[in-house]
């Protein structure tokens, strides 16, 4: 018995959904990465990301006035979205950012698209969803790739002008994450349509969880299809498929609402009971039967590495903006609270972390904006930077404490802070984006051999062991390369090369090379020993998922510190790209050291550590003097930091402007705020019970002229206002019959 035949009975076969998974989309720099060599010079060529002045124009021009039109704690007050805002949205074709120009689009780029996603979201979360999901995966995007020249020309102009609001339904009661058993379904038959007998399909639904829903014109539906009598003189089983629905169509129920967490988005369900419909509203037409998973796969990156990664970088622009500025402004015993260490730690790490969150959202969107699809790639961007932004999120809710948690207008983190769990959830729940997607793709499309192996495996052809054992000797000689090289690189990790010009990047490179080769061969040895079990190993392929993700956020945050950060800027940006960079590499070691530490094979186990000298930690950790380092950076109002904060925009007398106009007065009188300090150590003055006490006493003493006087005045004065928080004339629970806090006031900002 051959090789090939005793593996074909221990490995499992792969489903038809599974293998539509791996042949969607492209291998990008992930595919080095899992290979054991970063390839830092693809990395380079990469174009820089940038918005071109159309793009621009609509960024200051609609964004702003929708920025300056948006109340969130209205909003949330509300039943829902203000139908004024709605029809601005459509009015300015908010909802065709990636519909071609021929149609009325404005076929804006991924990074652009990203960038006005990410500004409208640091206002509202809600506002900012209505937006992402037209211009995400469904409809739109599906009807641009795979409709029919007569769906095009019906539907997109209409998408792009607000005339149809479009809503996709594939999650099912009974089939979230396995998309692929979906219970909803479409019985190829003849029926009646615009008075004529037409061959079609007698469809049944029950779908959830599906945003626009309940405001939606028109449906995009996905269900399997099967052909019990062979009306279309094939299989019966044919798959599952894509269609486009009118609301309007018979037997369409579109309406009911959820409530995801009180976040005033419209999203809910649609139902049918054997709707018939014809051939024609099938994406694509009927020789798209069948082919929904393959268009659907393909089509996430939108949503996977556009719109959900731009939720979870917005939250942390809000959370350094927020944190650092208040962190600046608020005092106790005496000293502004950003000088505690135990504050430092916090916002060291939200600037960190923010800094990456940036750099990984700019490098995704590039890889888009060349026409890639990489689905490896966007997984990770949607998995680490919404976990990412929830765990920033979570420490500026920590540093601004009981104002974080006072809802009203100056509140600026409650909208991103109960948001953050659905844009951790949909599109593919994070648990399995990490536990099954990240290494689980990745380790099929990014190893050269593997997908051609298994196929040789399973395959029928007379030829199939010649096959096999061709590609198994490519095989084998690619893994005793690995070996080799992380066996060299282990013993003499100066060899390893970096091709950047500048002396702070070169450490880091080298240190990517050396834990890149430890993956490869890790990544080998696991599928030597435990095959076909490595699937169910979710814990183990988890972490070898991470040590691919974190490299991948290390090479985006050089790329940033690279092509993105002005050299004039380097000074004051070398601190955020330090810890960013650092955090990433360290992280990719611990899941090395995680996964060698877990390993079920004692034998191998031992073998692989001493292959790779993986003893310790070679990773230097994230000192103190870094995080001092690092908060004090992210106290200053720096052009870097006000770059690494651009998606947040304040507006008149909202929270971010309260808290900036405060920032900011302070920053302008540090040297006179010292010279009151020093008057009163002295005791040339004494301390009032306010503080504009004590700033009449130094005037008196004459510590401080007019001019001054008037400075510092106006700095207590929006200092005042940014520690306190919204407070309401009424009691909360007398609310009007619609639940409406229109009528009422913040007493803060009356």
């Amino acid at each position: 018995m051959s090789l090939r035949t005793q593996l074909r009975k221990i490995l499992p076969s792969i489903s038809v959904t599974e293998q539509e998974a791996l042949d969607a989309g492209d291998v990008w720099l992930e595919g080095s990465i899992y290979r054991g060599k970063p390839d830092f010079d693809a990395l380079r060529a990469v174009p820089e990301a940038k918005l071109n002045s159309e793009e621009q124009a609509f960024l200051d021009g609609p964004v702003q006035e929708l920025m300056a039109m948006i109340d969130d704690s209205v909003i949330q007050n509300e039943k829902h979205l203000p139908e004024h805002i709605l029809e601005f949205l459509k009015k300015e074709r908010f909802f065709s950012l990636i519909i071609p120009k021929e149609y009325g689009g404005r076929e804006f780029s991924p990074y652009a698209n990203s960038t006005i996603v990410g500004t409208i979201a640091t206002k509202s979360s809600a506002v900012a969803v209505t937006v992402m999901v037209p211009n995400s995966l469904g409809p739109g995007e599906l009807l641009m790739h795979y409709g029919t020249k007569e769906q095009q020309a019906h539907y997109l102009p209409r998408l792009a002008n607000g005339t149809d609001i479009p809503c996709f339904a594939l999650t099912s009661p009974e089939a979230g994450s396995d998309a692929g058993g979906i219970p909803d379904q479409g019985i190829v038959t003849k029926g009646q349509y615009n008075g004529e007998e037409v061959l079609g399909l007698e469809v049944t639904w029950d779908k959830r969880y599906i945003t626009l829903a309940p405001i939606a014109t028109v449906l995009g539906l996905a269900f399997k299809v099967l052909d019990p009598e062979g009306l279309l003189g094939g299989k019966e089983s044919l798959g599952i498929t894509c269609a486009l629905i009118p609301k309007s169509h018979p037997g369409v129920e579109l309406g009911n609402r959820h409530d995801p967490m009180g976040i005033r988005f419209y999203n809910g369900t649609t139902r049918g009971e054997k709707v018939f419909i014809p051939m024609d509203f099938i994406i694509g037409g009927q020789q798209n039967i069948g082919r929904g998973w393959q268009m659907l796969v393909s089509c996430l990156g939108a949503g996977r590495g556009i719109s959900l990664p731009a939720l979870g970088v917005s939250t942390s622009q809000v959370a350094l903006k927020s944190a650092s500025e208040y962190a600046a402004v608020r005092e106790q015993f005496g000293l502004a609270i950003g000088q505690f260490e135990g504050i430092q730690e916090k916002l060291a790490d939200i600037a960190g972390k923010t800094y990456l969150q940036e750099a990984m959202r700019v490098l995704t969107t590039e890889g888009l904006g060349m026409g890639l699809k990489p689905s490896v790639v966007t997984a990770i961007a949607k998995y680490h930077m919404t976990e990412t932004g929830r765990d920033v999120l979570d420490s500026a809710m920590d540093i601004l404490a009981g104002k974080a948690i006072q809802n009203g207008p100056q509140n600026t983190l409650a909208s991103g802070y109960v948001a953050q769990p659905i844009a951790i959830t949909v599109e593919g729940a994070n648990i399995l984006t990490r536990n099954l997607m990240i290494f689980g793709q990745g380790v099929m499309r990014c190893h050269p051999y593997l997908q051609s192996m298994v196929e040789a495996i399973h395959s029928e052809e007379a030829d199939a062991d010649k096959t096999f054992n061709k590609i198994l000797r490519k095989t084998v000689g690619y893994s005793v390369a690995n070996s080799l090289r992380a066996f060299k690189l282990g013993l003499l990790p100066f060899t390893a090369g970096s091709n950047s010009s500048l002396p702070e990047v070169q450490a880091y490179e080298k240190a990517a090379q050396r834990l890149s080769a430890k993956l490869a061969v890790y990544a080998d040895f696991s599928l030597l020993v435990l095959g076909g079990k490595l699937k169910q190993a979710e814990m183990l392929s988890a972490r070898l998922g991470d040590v691919m993700s974190y490299l991948y956020a290390a090479m985006a945050s050089i790329k940033y510190y690279e092509q993105k950060v002005a050299v004039t800027d380097r000074e004051a940006a070398a601190p955020y790209f330090h810890y960013a960079t650092r955090y990433a590499l360290v992280e990719a070691e611990q899941a090395l050291h995680k996964f060698l530490d877990n390993f079920p094979a004692p034998g191998t186990r031992k073998f692989m550590r001493v292959l790779t000298m993986q003893f310790g930690h070679s990773m230097p950790r994230i000192n103190d003097d870094m995080v001092r380092e690092l908060a004090t950076a992210a106290q200053l109002d720096t052009a870097f930091k006000a770059q690494l904060t651009h998606l947040v925009k304040p507006q008149a007398g909202d929270g971010h402007d309260i808290n900036e106009q405060a920032y900011k007065a302070k920053i302008a009188c540090l040297d006179l705020l010292g010279k009151v300090k020093r008057a009163l150590k002295k005791r040339e003055i004494k301390a009032g019970v306010r503080f504009y006490e004590t700033l009449d006493n130094a005037l008196i003493a004459k510590v401080i002229n007019e001019t001054e006087y008037a400075q510092l005045i106006d700095y207590n004065r929006k200092r005042e206002k940014a520690i306190r928080v919204d407070e309401f004339d009424f009691d909360l629970n007398l609310l009007d019959e619609a639940g409406s806090l229109n009528d009422v006031k913040s007493a803060v900002n009356q």
